[in-house]
C-alpha cells in the first residue's frame, strides 16, 4: 500500500469509526448549547506524564477539541502550564478548588490522568458539576466503583468515556475486521502480552492503595487484546498466578507479573501475561484459515502486524492515537452519537480484573 494510500486510509477510518463499531449502549441527551459549538474544551486533571508528554500536545493537533483548562496540586505545574499554553487563570484549578469548575462554561470534558484510585472521586464530582468525563484506563480499581461512575454520568446527563486509545485507531480495526468478519474461519485460540521493564520504585505503580499493580495498568492491555482478537467476552478464568521477580519493589503479593488462561463461550482459549518485569507487546489469534500477528499490538507510534490476507500497517506519528480518540470522543457528545468506548467498557475489564485476581488467589475456576 503506498505511502498516500495509507494516509487516506486512515483518515476513512478515523471519520468512520464512530459509526462502524458504535457501542450498543445509549448516549446521553447532550446540552443545547454544548451542540451548537464546533469545538470542546477540555480541562486535564493530573498532569503527569501522560498529560505532558502525550494529551497536551495532541490537544494542539485535534480539531474538535482544545486544551482549555488544568487540574493541578502543583503551582509551579500551573505556572508552567499557563505560559506553555495560554491558559486563563480563570480555567486553573486545584483539587480542592475543583468543583468551581460548573459555573467555568469555556470546560465542556473534564480528562482524569490520575492513580486509578482517584478515578471515581473526580469523575462523580465531574459529573456533578455537569461536565462530560473522558477517564483514563483503568477506569476504577473495583466493579462497584465503575458503577458509581456509569450511574452518576448517567443521573446527571454527562457521558462517560474510558481512554481506550487503542479501539480508535485503525490497526487494530483491522485485526477487528477480520475476527468479526470470519475472514479467516472462527477464532480458535490466542496469545496476548503486554509490559515494560518498570524501574520506579515508589510510583503510584508500586503502591496497592492507590490502584498498583500491573494488572490495573498494564493488565487492561492484554485483556483487551484477548477481548477484541476473540470478538467475544470471556465467560471463565481457568488459571491465574500472581508473582513478583523483584519483590523488595512489589511488597506484600502486589502482582508485578500476572499470567491468566480465559475461557471464551465457543471454547477458544486465550492465554494473557502482564509485566512490569520485561518488554512485551504482542497479540497472536490463530484461526481455522490462519494467524493473525501483531507486534507491537498496543505501540503509541502505531501498530503493526501480518495474516495470511496480508500486512496490518497504517503507519502514523505520536500522538495521533491521542489527538485521533479526542476527536472522535468530542465529535459523538457533539453529535449525540454512540461513544466508542462508554463506561461499560471499562467495567467488564474490571470484572475480569477481579476474576484474575480472585483465581489467582484461590486456585480455582472462577466464572465471570
Amino acid at each position: 500500500m503506498s505511502t498516500k494510500n495509507r494516509r487516506d486510509a486512515i483518515k476513512t477510518m478515523a471519520l468512520g469509526a464512530g459509526l462502524s463499531l458504535v457501542s450498543p449502549f445509549s448516549l446521553m441527551a447532550c446540552k443545547s448549547e454544548e451542540k451548537k459549538k464546533d469545538k470542546l474544551g477540555v480541562a486535564l486533571v493530573g498532569l503527569g506524564y501522560y498529560s505532558t508528554d502525550l494529551l497536551a500536545p495532541a490537544l494542539q493537533q485535534t480539531e474538535h477539541c482544545y486544551l482549555a483548562g488544568i487540574v493541578t496540586g502543583t503551582p509551579s505545574k500551573a505556572e508552567a502550564w499557563k505560559a506553555k499554553y495560554n491558559i486563563p487563570d480563570k480555567n486553573i484549578y486545584n483539587y480542592e478548588q475543583f468543583d468551581r469548575i460548573k459555573d467555568n462554561p469555556d470546560i465542556d470534558v473534564v480528562y482524569i490522568v490520575l492513580p486509578p484510585s482517584m478515578h471515581m472521586e473526580y469523575t462523580i464530582r465531574a459529573a456533578k458539576a455537569g461536565k462530560h468525563v473522558w477517564c483514563e484506563k483503568p477506569m476504577a480499581v473495583s466493579v462497584e466503583e465503575c458503577q458509581a461512575m456509569i450511574d452518576t454520568c448517567k443521573a446527571n446527563n454527562v457521558t462517560l468515556s474510558i481512554g481506550y486509545r487503542l479501539q480508535h485507531e485503525p490497526n487494530t480495526q483491522a485485526f477487528q475486521e477480520i475476527v468479526k468478519n470470519e475472514k479467516l474461519g472462527k477464532v480458535l485460540g490466542l496469545d496476548c502480552a503486554a509490559g515494560y521493564r518498570e524501574n520506579r520504585t515508589d510510583h503510584w505503580k508500586q503502591k496497592r492503595e492507590m490502584g498498583g499493580g500491573v494488572i490495573y495498568d498494564m493488565g487492561v492491555y492484554s485483556i483487551q487484546g484477548a477481548r477484541l482478537g476473540a470478538n467475544m467476552e470471556p465467560v471463565a478464568v481457568t488459571y491465574a498466578k500472581v508473582y513478583t521477580e523483584r519483590p523488595e519493589i512489589y511488597k506484600d503479593g502486589l502482582g508485578e507479573v500476572v499470567e491468566a488462561v480465559l475461557e471464551f463461550p465457543n471454547g477458544a482459549i486465550g492465554n494473557i501475561k502482564t509485566t512490569f518485569y520485561e518488554n512485551v507487546n504482542f497479540l497472536n489469534i490463530r484461526c481455522e484459515d490462519g494467524t493473525i500477528e501483531l507486534a507491537p499490538f498496543q505501540a503509541y507510534a502505531g501498530n503493526k502486524g501480518k495474516s495470511p490476507l496480508g500486512e496490518i500497517n497504517f503507519p502514523y506519528q505520536v500522538p495521533w492515537q491521542q489527538a485521533n480518540q479526542m476527536d472522535q470522543d468530542a465529535m459523538a457528545i457533539m453529535e449525540n452519537r454512540p461513544l466508542l468506548v462508554p463506561g461499560e467498557e471499562g467495567l467488564r475489564d474490571i470484572r475480569i480484573v477481579e476474576a484474575i485476581l480472585e483465581s489467582a488467589e484461590t486456585g480455582q475456576r472462577v466464572v465471570i
